[in-house]
């Protein structure tokens, strides 16, 4: 797992490295950020304000819950190609959770002009939008959850900053829709990743317990 550290906007005066968009209309100013770019590397992280995806647990006797049956889903630490389909447990909030599976459809190089709105810090960084097909495998209601994957350097690192926020009209992230609630429905979303190292050129999932330590990864 590559790991990272939560601060919250109202740390971003005295932190390094903390990036957050201005024209996000979800209310998240969080960013994520590696420990090495911190100047407070060795602070305690606060919690995410942000619900993530975890692998759910079956807490309801034969009732699955919507979710795929353990030999159904992709298997942890699993190698994709862009193009390829994952099937994953999904956990948004306590009560809305299952199965939905993941296409990477791009993972496409920006302009560094596209980070203005992120600021003085974002300069020299580029930009990766991770443009993405979501479907509702298990069927059940999972309007309006969000979901995000993270960028993978060449080589195998990550990029150590997760951006939130998007870029209108390049890499727009979008959220479940309403009728996100049955069998085969899908939308489409963006995850915005940046770097001022080595290009991006894969994306993962590590949410929850399952998949922290040993994500599924697609490379172009």
């Amino acid at each position: 797992m590559h790991k990272r550290r939560v601060v919250s906007a109202a740390s971003l005066a005295v932190i390094g490295f903390a990036l957050s968009a201005c024209n996000g209309d979800d209310g998240e100013s969080a960013a994520k950020e590696s420990p090495a770019a911190s100047a407070s590397a060795s602070a305690s992280a606060p919690a995410s304000s942000e619900p993530s995806s975890e692998s759910p647990a079956d807490d309801s006797g034969n009732d699955n819950g919507g979710e795929a049956p353990a030999g159904d889903v992709t298997a942890p630490g699993t190698k994709l190609k862009t193009g390829d389909r994952a099937v994953l447990p999904f956990r948004y909030t306590s009560d809305k959770k299952g199965t939905i599976a993941i296409t990477v459809t791009a993972i496409e190089k920006g302009a560094e002009s596209d980070m203005a709105a992120f600021g003085d810090k974002a300069k020299g960084m580029t930009p990766y939008f991770i443009k993405m097909k979501v479907e509702n495998v298990g069927g059940t209601d999972l309007s309006y959850a969000s979901l995000k994957l993270d960028g993978v350097l060449d080589g195998g690192a990550g990029t150590g900053v997760i951006l939130m926020g998007d870029i209108p009209g390049k890499c727009d992230r979008e959220t479940a829709p309403r009728d996100f609630t049955t069998k085969g429905a899908t939308y489409e979303t963006c995850s915005l990743a940046a770097t001022k190292t080595a290009p991006v050129t894969g994306a993962e999932y590590d949410e929850g317990d399952t998949y922290s330590d040993n994500p599924v990864v697609w490379t172009n």
